[in-house]
């Protein structure tokens, strides 16, 4: 199978970055894994993009040992996402998975620490990776009994999800945003779903707790939306995803308006804190606290179809852009649905 042109700047910056993160280390002491986040949004093909990046770094003649960690298998099991949003019954973004809150922040630092020390002698030689079924319970999803286990060594670690690498703000930045028009969703979209500003601010918070998980980052892959459409094509794309699920599956999942309502508690993290990945924390005296990969990152515009628009590789000491367009075609060879 031929790969997709994406995977090929992709595997090149993973590899540069590999080899960077190994000349770190004396050949007397061993090399810790390299973790890349992948951020995108719903449906965009990050997950399939990560999949094939891994089948790739795992051939021959590279051969490496990859670990695949997805943000969506350590939501909270079904019982204690109920319980949350019991919990909170005046918060709409807690109505469900999906926004920092709903994630098991302990379990995934435990993991990601035993992933970090995997390669060391004395550690254990093995980590479990949970699994989260987003089919169970009508598409609300639950944990499995069981995971998958990996088993060292380990060269790379990819964790990719919707909100890997986003920070929180400040309430004065949540306030001026909060009263800005949500580009191509309309001025009055966060009223008129039900959300309140109280609920970004608890959302702002519970998202602090994130942070701990970024520091373990050396490097980023973001696949982005242009500018001039950020949010209207999650939409579709999250509903082609959904029905591909169910077509695998007998028709378990969400409806839909399900599929719907479930993107509109995502708009939110967008807005208010997606920009963290390029620019860090907001500090209360308006600096940003850079986040670790800083420097280390390629971004990947995509349009509608998916189509690749631009490549944007950003390595010290300077920023440089790689440009190519496609007439037809899906160079992420993301699956295309009816």
């Amino acid at each position: 199978m031929t790969s997709p042109p994406a995977i090929e700047y992709i595997q090149s910056h993973v590899l540069e970055q590999l080899s960077q993160h190994r000349s770190r280390f004396p050949a007397s002491q061993s090399v810790p894994p390299l973790f890349i986040a992948v951020q995108g949004p719903q449906g965009s093909g990050k997950t399939y993009l990560t999949t094939l990046l891994q089948r790739s770094l795992s051939a021959p003649p590279h051969s490496l040992s990859v670990v695949v960690l997805s943000i969506d298998d350590l939501y909270l099991p079904h019982d204690q996402l109920n319980a949350l949003a019991q919990a909170n019954p005046k918060n709409a973004l807690l109505r469900g998975r999906g926004q920092p809150g709903t994630h098991d922040v302990e379990l995934g630092t435990r993991i990601l620490t035993r992933l970090k020390g995997i390669n060391e002698d004395g550690s254990s030689s093995m980590v479990e990776i949970p699994i989260f079924d987003k089919s169970l319970f009508n598409g609300e999803g639950d944990r499995l009994p069981e995971g998958t286990t990996v088993r060292r060594p380990v060269d790379v670690v990819l964790f990719e999800g919707w909100c890997v690498g986003f920070h929180p703000t400040t309430q004065e930045e949540i306030d001026r945003r909060w009263e800005s028009p949500v580009q191509g969703l309309g001025p009055d979209f966060f009223p008129s779903r039900g959300f309140r500003k109280e609920d970004i601010v608890d959302i702002n918070e519970r998202l602090k707790t994130y942070s701990h998980w970024w520091s373990f980052f050396n490097a980023f892959i973001q696949i982005k939306p242009l500018e001039s459409h950020p949010y209207v094509h999650i939409y579709k794309w999250r509903l082609q995803q959904e029905h591909n699920m169910k077509a695998a599956n007998g028709g378990r999942g969400m409806t839909d308006a399900q599929v719907e309502a479930f993107i509109d508690r995502y708009i939110p993290g967008y807005v208010f804190f997606g920009d963290g990945v390029t620019k860090g924390e907001l500090q209360s005296d308006g600096s940003r606290h850079p986040p670790p990969w800083i420097g280390n990152g390629l971004c990947i515009q995509i349009d509608e179809n998916r189509d690749i628009v631009d490549l944007l590789l950003a390595l010290p000491p300077v920023q440089t852009e790689v440009t190519f367009r496609v007439s037809s075609g899906n160079p992420l060879d993301v699956p295309q649905y009816s």
